[in-house]
């Protein structure tokens, strides 16, 4: 028996929008299946995971600052995916983001004016926009696949990260732990609301939203980046530059994430940690995909992700499962998502061992 894919002639547009919702669906199907399988009660563990951690004020303040960096990245890593240039390096440009705001905060641990703050933002930022220029040359000088050197990337920034928290930005008074100094109070994002850890940086965020959305939506920039992912020959018979918007698009990609990292730090973490990211660069590729690259859709993709993330915590602690879980979830949304969308484009074929094609040999003349 063989299986093959044809395309539809005729694609549906409302499915298209709703294949999310449908992997959605089907996650949690199979994820009750699964508590159900390890003896679990799978309402009551569906529960956990996806509504006790927003039961209360609290929790929805926890679920905006999940959200925050998942929703940065996603929404540079939208941007360069429209063009499709395939950033997969948000992650190391978070953590040097965070690395490069985190150095310069340490050393205005004694400074009270919030210029402080200014500088540390504007480090993380240009770190994550550096880094992510580091892909922009290999690709455009040495036509470098970006999926490779981004991805390579990444690992540097974690060990750079890692070389420095366990050796010049080590605090000497932390007992011997893999931390830096407590940031001062004008390195650190003022807090929303007492009681809570939701700080301003939501609002760099939701500014974020809306400038990606004019920029891809109402802009010259987001239309030569859109006929840059349909036809790249198209784009350069037209006279666009595709070079100078693959700078462009994995810049503004990698300050994003950058911001994103400078956000951790200076926010709910107020120092550099080992465990800045617990992987939202690579959880903002779902996220970007799930939201289908636009920045609304992304918002709300956001926002499940992160409370997957408040989940696992959650469920790791009121029923012992593993904090695994939460990748385990992240990863069937990923493969549903993907089948959805497959499915929709193109058609199952199945053919049977018996069901042969013959084609007529032409007889010559005089045979």
């Amino acid at each position: 028996m063989l299986l093959s894919l044809e395309p539809r002639g005729q694609q549906s547009r409302a499915m298209l929008l709703l294949s999310p919702l449908l992997a959605g669906a089907l996650t949690l199907i199979s994820g009750a299946l699964l508590f159900a399988a390890l003896g679990n009660p799978p309402l009551e563990t569906l529960y956990t995971l996806l509504i006790m951690p927003i039961s209360d004020m609290y929790g929805v303040t926890e679920l905006a600052i999940k959200a925050l960096p998942i929703l940065l990245c996603a929404l540079g890593l939208a941007l360069a995916f429209r063009a499709r240039i395939w950033n997969i390096g948000a992650e190391g440009q978070l953590l040097v983001g965070a690395l490069a705001g985190s150095a310069v905060a340490i050393q205005l641990i004694d400074v009270e004016s919030r210029w402080a703050l200014v500088l540390v933002f504007a480090a993380g930022v240009a770190a994550g926009t550096a880094w992510a220029g580091l892909a922009a040359w290999l690709r455009t000088r040495f036509n470098a696949n970006e999926i490779l050197t981004t991805i390579m990337l990444n690992y540097i920034a974690l060990n750079l990260l890692q070389y420095f928290i366990y050796g010049p930005l080590k605090d000497p008074a932390g007992y011997g732990f893999p931390q830096s100094a407590m940031f001062g109070d004008a390195s650190r994002l003022p807090i929303l609301f007492e009681g809570t850890r939701l700080h301003v940086g939501v609002f760099f965020a939701l500014l974020a939203l809306v400038a990606i959305w004019v920029l891809v939506q109402r802009s010259f920039f987001g239309f030569q980046v859109k006929v840059l992912g349909l036809d790249r020959r198209a784009a350069r018979f037209v006279g666009f530059r595709e070079k100078r918007l693959v700078w462009l698009a994995l810049m503004v990609s990698g300050a994003l994430a950058g911001l994103a990292g400078v956000c951790e730090v200076s926010g709910p973490i107020g120092q550099l940690i080992p465990q800045v990211s617990p992987g939202y660069g690579y959880a903002a590729i779902t996220v970007a995909f799930l939201g289908r690259l636009n920045p609304v859709g992304i918002l709300f993709a956001s926002l499940l992700m992160a409370l997957l993330y408040l989940g696992g915590e959650m469920a790791q602690m009121t029923l012992n499962l593993p904090l695994a879980l939460t990748g385990l979830f992240q990863g069937m949304l990923l493969f549903f998502l993907l089948a959805c969308d497959v499915l929709i484009l193109y058609r199952l074929r199945v053919k049977l061992p018996w069901q042969r094609q013959f084609v007529a040999t032409p007889v010559a003349k005089g045979a």
